[in-house]
Parts: C-alpha cells; structure tokens; sequence
C-alpha cells in the first residue's frame, strides 16, 4: 500500500493534478479522476493502475471529443487521428465504440451530411463526391445511399455554372467559345460529366447574354 501525501495542480494544465505518493511524484490524473482522492489515503497497486486506466481512457476520449470539436467525422477519420496521438489499441477501439453507441460517429450520416454541406456551398457531381467520401474511408454502400441522383446533379451543376460566371469577372462579357472553355473545365474539375457542363453552359450563357447583348445558343453550339 502506498499513502497519498500531495495533490497538486498541474502548472502548464489546470485541468489535471499531479499525484505523490510516499512524498514522490506518482502519477498524473484529470481533476475529475481524482476529484474524490484526499492527502493520507492509501491505495493498493490494484487501485492505483485502476485510476491510471480510467485516466487514460478519459484522456482518449477528450482527444476524440476536442477533434469532433471542429466538424463531424468519418470513422476512419477519427481512427487515424487517435493513432497520431498514440492512444492504445484497446483504448482507440472502446473510444470509437463509445462514440458510435451516444450517435457521435455515424458514417452513413456523415456521408450524407457531406453532400449536403457541399450542395450547399460547394456543389460537386457524383465523381468528385465520390472520390472525396472515399478518401475519408466510407464504404461503397454509405457512398451510394449519400450522392446525389441524376436530375440533383443536374440542378447542381447548373448551380456551380451560375455562381462560377457571377463571380469570375468579366466573363460574361468574353465570347461564347472562352465561356464555355472556362465554365464547362471549371465544372469537369467539380466531377461533373460532359453532357452536364455543356447544358449547364449554355443555359448559363443564355441568361447572361440577355445582359451583354451576346446572341443565345441552342443546342447546336454544344459541340
């Protein structure tokens, strides 16, 4: 048995107090691990790795709580970030379990949330979603059931195509074939198909020419 003989607050974390035992620096432990720990109490050697594992384990789950902190996360994700911060293996796996069981790691409602987020603010096609959502290590079902189905895409190219022409000055005024140049390889980037960004080209060009006294195109221009 070893008697507690200091409780002392960490000078670089608050938030964690150093333990001496036997007038030695023991370990260390979050404020609230040792929130019921007093000066004189003894514990046995079964006790002290007891705490020490109920520190880690708060430990990991903080890391993984601070990274949820700045948005959601894959599950993939949240693993590669708890490796880089060296949690143990058993640890790692009963965090995520921990996380899957109170809804805060869900793949199926990231990817969809993910295509939302960028219908919204970023709009992209199928490919480009695709190829994102992979690199966040979704599975091919979570993918499938989140991307868009073809008229959403659609819609979503002609969306790009419109925001890419406000905001890209003087192109607009530029002739039809360095319009389409622009618009149409700007919305291939965005993983959108050819016939997409020719349609959404045109129609695109056919509301601004209305404003720069350009001649509208049909379908015969695509080409």
């Amino acid at each position: 048995m070893k008697t507690i003989t200091a409780i002392e607050a960490q000078k670089k974390n608050p938030n964690r107090v150093n333990i001496c035992l036997d007038g030695e620096f023991a370990f260390g432990l979050s404020r609230l691990s040792a929130a019921w720990l007093r000066v004189g109490q003894t514990l046995s050697p079964e006790k002290i790795a007891s705490l020490q594992e109920a520190d880690a384990r708060e430990w990991v789950m903080q890391k993984a709580l601070f990274f949820l902190g700045f948005r959601a996360r894959s599950e993939r994700e949240m693993r590669d970030y708890l490796l880089k911060q060296s949690a143990p293996p058993a640890l790692l796996e009963e965090t995520l379990a921990r996380l899957k069981e109170n809804h805060l790691l869900n793949d199926e409602d990231f990817a969809r949330n993910w295509v939302e987020n960028r219908s919204v603010f970023r709009p992209r096609g199928r490919r480009a979603l695709q190829m994102e959502l992979r690199r966040k290590g979704l599975s091919e079902n979570d993918i499938a059931a989140a991307l868009p189905g073809p008229e959403q895409e659609t819609s979503l190219a002609l969306e790009a195509a419109r925001r890419y022409a406000q905001k890209t000055r003087g192109l607009a005024a530029q002739p039809w074939a360095e319009f389409r140049v622009k618009v149409g390889g700007f919305l291939t980037r965005r993983g959108f198909s050819y016939q997409q960004a020719a349609e959404a080209c045109r129609q695109v060009w056919n509301e601004v020419s209305h404003h720069t006294g350009n001649e509208d195109v049909t379908d015969e221009y695509l080409d």
